[in-house]
């Protein structure tokens, strides 16, 4: 059986922190691929400031082209709204029995995961792989033995602030990957 880690997000847009964080795992992490969920509406978030999903889904799958290692997931595109990634994870076990996944979160994620639905149930089938995250505190659920705190590289790209500085007419080049920098200019 094939171990996926499930790295989701808006990719909005998709970043060099993203990347970073994904080739980390995939390499440290006995993952033999980790995929790039693409969500197209997360319920903890307002959506009103996401790119079109099929464009966020684009400019994730250009910035791997070059990496089989990493993938390019649109499955919460085909399941009702707003996306759970309980019935995520149950959908992705269904249609690829072949895989055993993981789940791969920020530290700021795991101090809110109480508040996902079925959280528990995704702690009793799911192992969750756990990055650090500047302003993040020590919770309890670090301590449960499905969770794994990973030693990642800390990064602090947002692509909260790369909007915000591409709004202000400032560069963003080298925050987002060559190709999405091409067609996002």
């Amino acid at each position: 059986m094939s171990a996926i880690g499930l790295f989701f997000g808006s990719f909005n847009p998709i970043h060099t922190g993203h990347l970073i964080l994904a080739e980390y795992f995939v390499s440290h992490c006995d993952l033999q691929e980790v995929w790039l969920v693409v969500s197209p509406n997360n319920p903890f978030k307002n959506g009103a400031d996401l790119f079109p999903q099929s464009e966020r889904l684009k400019w994730v799958r250009i910035s791997i082209a070059d990496n089989p290692l990493l993938k390019a997931c649109d499955i919460e595109f085909s399941l009702s709204s707003p996306s759970y990634t309980i019935h995520t994870l149950g959908a992705l076990s269904a249609k690829y029995p072949e895989h055993s996944f993981q789940l791969i979160m920020g530290q700021d994620n795991l101090e809110q995961f109480h508040r996902w639905r079925s959280y528990e149930d995704i702690l009793m089938r799911y192992p969750v792989l756990v990055y650090p995250r500047h302003g993040s505190q020590v919770c309890a659920l670090e301590k449960h033995p499905s969770v794994r705190m990973v030693d990642a590289p800390l990064l602090e790209i947002s692509a909260t602030r790369i909007r915000e500085l591409h709004a202000s007419g400032h560069s963003v080049r080298y925050l987002i990957p060559d190709p999405v920098y091409q067609e996002w200019m």
